[in-house]
């Protein structure tokens, strides 16, 4: 599908200073939650809460762990070496930043190795597909390769926002973005930096989200793969 409209030019600082916004949003509830462990292990009045309290801060801290390891990747360099990402690697960070998620992850990718930027847009589009699965169901990650990229959410309660296939789009939104709808519009700026595209709809059992890119397959490229 050829697109008629120019996507949206936002300025750098624009997308810096909400993506920012979206990560802290992301860390909010890990991190308030170490707090409220912290508070309940220093009151010497819950000394029988304690031990549940040392629960909740392990667990906390061990979502936050993996959230910001998600991230790392998911919105920044991952390392500063070249190279390509091992997609068992990718599996790795997607369960553990997702372990909690109500719906079951099912990872079917083939492809034994992306380019970061590949690997970039591939764990912003299960963002997507984890976050259109309100409740239960199966979420789908599918990759034989960089050229062709699809996550699917399916039974359960689904749900796709007009504004996420805009945002993927990159049309300008009526009131401007914000730390939520930023993320399909990064995963769409993505998807067009590899010279393609990525696209939303409707299933009749659930919500599927595609990217198709011209990236060559890694035994193409030639560049010795490296993990994160």
């Amino acid at each position: 599908m050829t697109e008629t409209n120019a996507p949206f030019n936002m300025p750098a600082e624009d997308l810096a200073a909400l993506l920012c916004a979206r990560l802290c949003h992301d860390l909010v509830a890990p991190v308030s939650a170490i707090n409220t462990a912290l508070e309940v292990m220093e009151d010497e009045s819950a000394v029988d809460m304690r031990d549940e309290a040392l629960k909740l801060l392990h667990l906390s801290a061990g979502q936050a762990s993996a959230k910001l390891e998600f991230s790392r990747l998911a919105f920044g360099a991952g390392t500063s070496a070249p190279g390509l990402v091992e997609t068992r690697e990718l599996e790795r960070l997607v369960m553990g930043a997702f372990a909690s998620a109500r719906s079951e992850i099912v990872w079917r990718v083939s492809a034994s190795h992306l380019s970061k930027a590949a690997a970039r847009l591939l764990l912003n589009m299960v963002i997507l597909g984890i976050e259109s699965a309100l409740r239960g169901g199966e979420v789908r990650i599918e990759a034989s390769s960089a050229s062709r990229m699809r996550v699917s959410s399916r039974g359960g309660m689904t749900k796709l926002l007009p504004t996420v296939t805009s945002a993927l789009q990159g049309a300008p939104m009526e009131n401007g973005y914000d730390g939520r709808s930023i993320q399909p519009f990064y995963t769409g700026l993505i998807a067009r930096s590899l010279g393609g595209r990525a696209d939303a709809c409707l299933l009749d059992d659930g919500v599927e989200f595609i990217a198709l890119t011209a990236e060559a397959a890694p035994e193409m490229i030639g560049t010795r793969a490296e993990a994160v």
